[in-house]
Parts: structure tokens; sequence; C-alpha cells
């Protein structure tokens, strides 16, 4: 079987697969018009997000058999075409699960602690001990949305932290020993935080919007590191600025590239510019998942993946 591989990876996935007997090419830098020339001559592709797998290119890949995705989700690709055409479909959420959960976790501990603020200041030779007492996150209530392979790693974090573990899912009966499965209804009158580990869908696009955040009974804490289009954000500018939400870590913003790669342009919007200037909200840039560790286990599961469906 012949691999194109369309994006950088850990070494071992080459590596590996090409022990396998798979006759791996690679091509990181041809536009998408151009790879869709000669993709019908390849059996497989592993990509990451550098451009959308769409229907033109799977009617392009006319031997296509698989498309491996090293990453969580699969939003770049068109899955009911792609399983019309009985191409298998592989992602590895498994392979970052604890990179995002331990990112997730420390997040959270920095806006409780405020250690951003805290350091820039002390940085700047400020002294401000009071303006900069913490929150302690025992006992307070966690509530995760979206319990898959992310969000279930992330509330087994929290065994020692003595919480109350919340988690609300479109899929039945998943709670486990380390978080209780609730309605959506439950979770929103019951949680101090909130994190989102939720896939970009039809259904979870603009979820989080301000008749949503409304519906939280108390103030609360927000942690995104899973999908920026999840969460809108000139809604939650608001809700900060009103205190509904005490403060904020996003790893992952509303206006990012389907590719993830950029953000920023010369125009950005009022609302980013306002998040962009507060000290009660943390950012990074899709990096939740993206650990030295994380990289290696990533491939692997594509690999196993791969090897186990077709050797």
């Amino acid at each position: 079987m012949k691999i194109l591989h369309l994006d950088q990876n850990h070494p071992l996935l080459l590596q590996q697969l090409t022990q396998a007997g798979f006759d791996c090419q690679e091509d990181y830098t041809s536009s998408k018009q151009d790879i869709e020339k000669t993709i019908a001559s390849y059996h497989g592709i592993v990509i990451r997000s550098r451009f959308k797998i769409d229907t033109q290119f799977i009617d392009a890949a006319s031997n296509l058999k698989f498309i491996a995705r090293v990453g969580a989700g699969l939003e770049s690709i068109d899955i009911a075409y792609a399983e019309s055409k009985n191409i298998m479909l592989f992602a590895a959420p498994q392979g970052n699960k604890n990179a995002v959960a331990e990112h997730a976790l420390g997040m959270l501990l920095s806006l409780f602690n405020k250690l951003n603020s805290a350091d820039r200041q002390v940085k700047a030779g400020h002294w401000n001990r009071e303006p900069n007492r913490g929150v302690e996150i025992q006992g307070k209530t966690i509530g995760i949305i979206g319990y898959g392979n992310m969000g279930r790693c992330f509330a087994k974090k929290f065994k020692g932290f003595n919480c109350n573990v919340l988690c609300y899912d479109i899929k039945q009966d998943i709670g486990n020993k380390n978080a209780t499965q609730v309605s959506l209804k439950t979770l929103q009158e019951k949680a101090d935080i909130l994190s989102l580990h939720i896939p970009w869908t039809p259904q979870t696009n603009k979820m989080i919007n301000a008749n949503f955040i409304a519906n939280f009974k108390k103030p609360f804490w927000l942690i995104n590191t899973a999908r920026g289009k999840t969460v809108v954000t000139k809604d939650v500018v608001c809700a900060l600025k009103s205190g509904k939400i005490l403060g904020a870590g996003l790893d992952v913003l509303e206006y990012e590239k389907l590719s993830f790669e950029t953000l920023f342009t010369d125009k950005l919007p009022q609302e980013l510019k306002e998040l962009l200037a507060m000290d009660n909200v943390i950012l990074s840039p899709h990096v939740a998942g993206w650990t030295i560790e994380s990289k290696e286990k990533l491939a692997q599961v594509i690999v196993h993946k791969i090897t186990t469906a077709f050797t």
C-alpha cells in the first residue's frame, strides 16, 4: 500500500510504517490542487490539519482506503462522504489526552493563584501580596462537558483535590468513578468550574453563548482546550466584564484558521483585543495536546491503527 504523508510528524510514524511494509511518500509543501492530481495513486494519507479533505479531494482519491489524522478530531474531513466511499478514518485522541488534561489543570491552577499577573508584577518591581491572594480548587464543583478520552483524563486529575466532579455528554451512561453524569441543567446549576472537551460539530458550534452562560446559577471559571468555534468570544468577554465568568483559560480561539497554525491578522476583532488585555484570562496557542511526549504517542496510535487494519 502506498501512503502519502502530508504533514511532518514524529519520525517513528514513517519508520514503523515503512518497516511494516508500507510504501511511504512525503509531500509537505504542494498545494491541495496539485496533490489532487496525483492522489489517485495512493491508498492512504496521513495528515494533521494542513487543508480540508473535502468531496473534491475524496473524488480525486479514487483508490483511497484510509485517512489518518494525527490529532484528536476529524473535523477537517468530510466524514460522511468519506465513509460513503468506504474510506476508513483514523484519529488519535488516545495519544494526547494526558497532555490536554495536564494543560487544562495547569491553566486552572494558574488562574486560581493569579500566577501570570503576579509574575509580571514581581518582574516589574511590584511586591503586591494581598491583590494576588489566590483561591483553592479543593471543595469546588468541576463541570466537564464532553466525557470522552479528554474529559475522562481531565476528571481523573482531580482525585487528589477532594472536588465534586460532574460530567455532561450526549451519550448516556458514561459516567464513572471519577465523575457523575448529570443533565446539562444540573451541571449549570452546580458547577464552579466549566471545562470543555467537545469536538466541533454543528451541535457544538457557538454552543457557549450568552444564553448558555446566563443559565449558570453561580459565577464560574471557564477552561477551553477543545475547539475555539464552540465559544462565542464576544459573549465570554461580556461575561468576564460582568463577573459571571470569573476567569478563563483558553488554549483555542474561534478565530483560528482550519490548520490551527495561524491566528493574528492586522485587524483584530474588538472582543479579541479586550480579551488580550484581561488579567483574569490566560491564553495559549492551541498547544494543550502539543507536548514532547504526545507527539510520539499520537504517532504511535496512528501506526497501531493502520497496521492493525491493513496487516
